[in-house]
């Protein structure tokens, strides 16, 4: 199949993701599937695999601007643990849905103390330069549910918002 990445086409890419010093941060083996063209995944990313054909790789550098977004110290909040809710289990890394301003925030756990959490509404990977290494996979065209739902309907259904 000579398809490429174009709007309107489920692209399934497996991904390594590195930060500027090299560390891993993230990695995917089995394909993850994303609706191109309708901002499933980061920007930066998004518009560096259009074009691309199954089994093409690709080394991708997102700045933070094109990716989770710079780092915001005024998203970092301590909340008393009287406020949250009190069957929750807290855990550092667990993520809170709260409503703000501009509609749905998440904020993650970032340090339990004694009276109180830090809570932060700063994507884990905000500030970051990502490093990509990105191989297509797979590549077709989208349902028309797909394009009406706005993402891909993949094994196991995944809804990565």
């Amino acid at each position: 199949m000579s398809d490429s990445i174009a709007k309107g086409k489920v692209i399934g890419f497996s991904y390594h993701l590195k930060n500027s010093k090299g560390e891993t941060l993230d990695q995917s083996n089995d394909p993850l599937l994303y609706l191109h063209g309708w901002s499933n995944i980061i920007p930066g990313l998004e518009t560096e695999l259009e074009g691309l054909s199954i089994g093409d790789s690709k080394q991708v550098v997102v700045s933070p601007e094109a990716g989770y977004g710079n780092y915001d110290e005024s998203l970092v909040f301590a909340v008393p643990k009287a406020e949250l809710p009190p069957d929750a289990d807290l855990n550092v890394g667990m993520e809170f849905q709260t409503k703000g301003e501009n509609g749905h925030m998440v904020l993650y756990l970032q340090e339990i103390r004694d009276a109180d959490v830090i809570l932060n509404g700063n994507h884990p990977l905000a500030g970051e330069t990502l490093h990509f290494d990105v191989k297509i996979e797979t590549i077709r065209e989208a349902t028309a549910d797909e394009k009406a739902h706005g993402h891909a309907h993949g094994a196991g259904g995944h809804h990565h918002h």
